[in-house]
């Protein structure tokens, strides 16, 4: 670890490290290969997910700035605002949410959770996020509050200080075990970045194989462009001189159904066989779909039966609750 990296700072959130299992009963009946499970689904804070790694180097930013509400955008059922707005009660800050939609008559799922934090939340159109987050930001401002903006899914330089550090975490944990492939849903693309730069950081020689649960109709060079740009901010603040190009990520496109939030067939059956086998829940916007791309790569040949995988579970089982009828039989 660079002497940069040994002096970061960060708010401790989440309970780490997270359990790293194998899945023997799904690996005996697909016949292979061997696959693993990164429970990043049990970071503790509000239920647990991946979003809590960022917010440990954001929360730490915003605090020592001396800023006292945090706002953050995403969709109704976002797995990111849910744990900011626990974050925020946790450091006795305020929190403001820009919610893309209509407010529902009931909240359920990652939104009950969300006003049960006591976060404010704003409801707007998605094409509004750039002019709302600026509009409140200056309101705040304005009432002699000190807002800090976080980016959606925490994706920035410094939110993707989470998965550099989960990297190192990740191999400690192997023990000499091999792991061929790491796969895992990507969106805003902090996870992504981070676990790019943690895997130079850390020595990980496996592939990064992410799933784009939302991506597949923009540019084919734009996302990697700015995974890229997030991933060599946060190289930089690690303190380590390594840069990155769009050729150092991996997305797999065609997965995405529906579009972002829309449940197919990919993630139901991809649902009911992990907790029917191991007794794990997955969401059914990123990690289900992401798991059920994996599934069908296997069954395609295009992920080999010999191969050592790792499923890197994000979290967000909270919003299976608002998706019952979507998942129901």
């Amino acid at each position: 670890m660079s002497a940069t990296a040994a002096k970061l700072s960060r708010c401790k959130l989440a309970h780490l490290p997270t359990p790293l299992e194998e899945l023997r009963t799904l690996t005996m009946k697909i016949g292979g290969p061997k696959i693993f499970i990164k429970r990043d689904d049990q970071t503790g804070l509000a239920l647990g997910g991946n979003k809590v790694r960022k917010l440990e180097f954001l929360l730490a930013d915003a605090l020592a700035q001396g800023c006292d509400t945090l706002i953050t955008l995403g969709a109704a059922q976002s797995n990111h605002c849910r744990q900011t707005a626990a974050a925020a009660a946790a450091c006795s800050l305020k929190c403001e949410l820009i919610l893309n939609g209509k407010k529902p008559e009931l909240p359920q799922g990652n939104l009950f959770l969300d006003e049960l934090f006591g976060a404010t939340i704003h409801w707007i159109e998605r094409s509004q996020r750039a002019a709302k987050s600026a509009e409140l930001m200056e309101s705040l401002t304005k009432e002699g509050r000190k807002p800090y903006l976080i980016p959606v899914g925490g994706s920035n330089g410094i939110g993707a200080l989470g998965y550099v550090t989960a990297m190192t975490e990740f191999m400690e944990q192997l023990n000499g075990r091999r792991i061929n492939r790491i796969v895992f849903g990507t969106s805003s693309g902090g996870t992504q970045a981070g676990m790019v730069v943690g895997a130079r950081v850390a020595g990980f020689k496996g592939q990064l194989t992410a799933i784009g649960i939302d991506k597949d109709e923009r540019d084919l060079n734009l996302y990697e462009q700015e995974l890229a740009e997030i991933a060599n901010d946060s190289a930089t603040r690690f303190g380590i001189a390594d840069r990155f190009t769009p050729k150092d990520f991996e997305v797999i496109r065609g997965y995405a159904g529906g579009g972002y939030g829309i449940v197919g067939d990919l993630e139901r059956n991809a649902i009911r066989t992990l907790a029917q086998t191991e007794g794990i829940l997955l969401d059914p916007v990123y990690a289900g779909r992401a798991f059920g791309a994996m599934l069908d790569m296997i069954q395609k040949g295009q992920i080999a039966a010999d191969e050592t995988v790792l499923f890197w579970h994000t979290g967000g089982a909270p919003a299976l609750f608002a998706y019952v009828k979507d998942l129901a039989i």
